[in-house]
């Protein structure tokens, strides 16, 4: 528990400072988001707002975590590690992306080609290095690795993990467009992966033998993000860019892949996938009925051309990502009684 508490003290404080420390140095050499003429009109003054506020978030968790380890007890495990590894790799391709767009000065960064090529390399790299070095459970999993007992074989498994990873990433980076709503709904997620992840450790019947050290990644997450969200709260000072959004993304599969609760992930997340369904239906209408179900899609763009302000999108939109988490530890919790009254 004390590395928990230290993980996240470390993770926020920095945070908080370096996100501060980024909004001056990125203002300094006008390194500012480009907004996209197809949008909200009310999102044009935004322009020029500083981004690759992910780099704060990524490099305080990766402090945080580090730091934990300082204590006797904590040891660094290859779970951890890797998980740690995809989310700095992750957040790489997105630094990439988000530096071509203000170099350029339009919202155009990497190819559609180029982001999908470097976020598969980067998730082809975990699954063989996880697959080979940590053993994980190859069972399709919902609460606990023998939830369903469903046991895949070995090129199954990657190509669903494959799957999850790049599933998740565009989830979270389709969310991430009003001010501080990626944040607040990834920082409820990753809170909820620290009560999963901390409780598999307290219980060694879940078989995850890595659990607490993957505990310390998630709320290394959720403290960054929440330093993070202080200055990117409406109106933001900073935005998180591809930088923060793909490392988020990634951050929760991975969690998801290494502590057997893959099928409860769009439930954890389920904000993102309402995000990610708003799109598909969108486009799918669009291309075969020629007609728009949304005014906008994403959805929130939605209820903004309904009138509605961002900051009342944003806060509904939390609500909603709370209530899935809600869910979801409700449903880890119940499958733990019934697996104790079944004993």
């Amino acid at each position: 528990m004390i590395a928990l508490v230290l993980a996240g003290a470390v993770s926020f404080s920095f945070s908080v400072v370096g996100t501060r420390l980024l909004i001056g140095w990125l203002r300094a050499n006008h390194v500012g988001q480009p907004i996209r003429s197809d949008g909200p009109q009310q999102h044009l003054s935004k322009a020029g707002t500083p981004t690759i506020g992910g780099v704060a978030i990524v490099g305080a968790a990766t402090l945080g975590y580090l730091t934990a380890h300082v204590r006797p007890g904590l040891v660094f495990t290859r779970s951890g590690l890797f998980v740690m590894f995809l989310i700095v790799a992750a957040g790489g391709v997105g630094l990439v992306d988000d530096w071509i767009k203000v170099k350029n000065e339009r919202n155009l960064g990497l190819s559609k080609s180029a982001k999908f090529g470097g976020l598969f390399a980067v998730a082809i790299c975990f699954t063989l290095l996880t697959l080979n070095l940590s053993k994980p459970h190859l069972e399709l999993s919902f609460t606990r690795y023998n939830s369903i007992n469903w046991t895949m074989p070995a090129w199954l498994w990657v190509i669903w993990a494959l799957l999850l990873l790049l599933g998740t990433t565009n989830a979270v980076n389709l969310t991430d467009g009003l001010d501080g709503l990626a944040s607040g709904a990834a920082i409820q997620a990753f809170i909820c992966y620290t009560v999963i992840c901390f409780w598999a450790f307290r219980y060694p019947m879940y078989d995850v033998p890595h659990a607490l050290d993957l505990a310390v990644v998630a709320v290394s997450m959720a403290a960054s993000l929440a330093g993070f969200l202080w200055w990117n709260a409406a109106p933001a000072k900073i935005f998180m860019g591809d930088t923060g959004a793909l490392a988020i993304g990634a951050g929760l599969a991975g969690l998801a892949l290494l502590s057997n609760t893959q099928l409860l992930l769009p439930i954890i997340g389920g904000l993102f996938v309402y995000e990610t369904v708003s799109v598909i239906l969108q486009v799918a209408s669009f291309r075969l009925f020629g007609r728009r179900i949304f005014l906008m899609a994403p959805v929130h763009h939605h209820y903004e051309h309904k009138g509605w302000d961002e900051t009342t999108v944003v806060v509904r939109f939390w609500i909603i990502a709370g209530m899935c988490t809600v869910v979801a530890l409700g449903i880890f919790y119940a499958d733990f009684i019934h697996l104790g009254l079944a004993r």
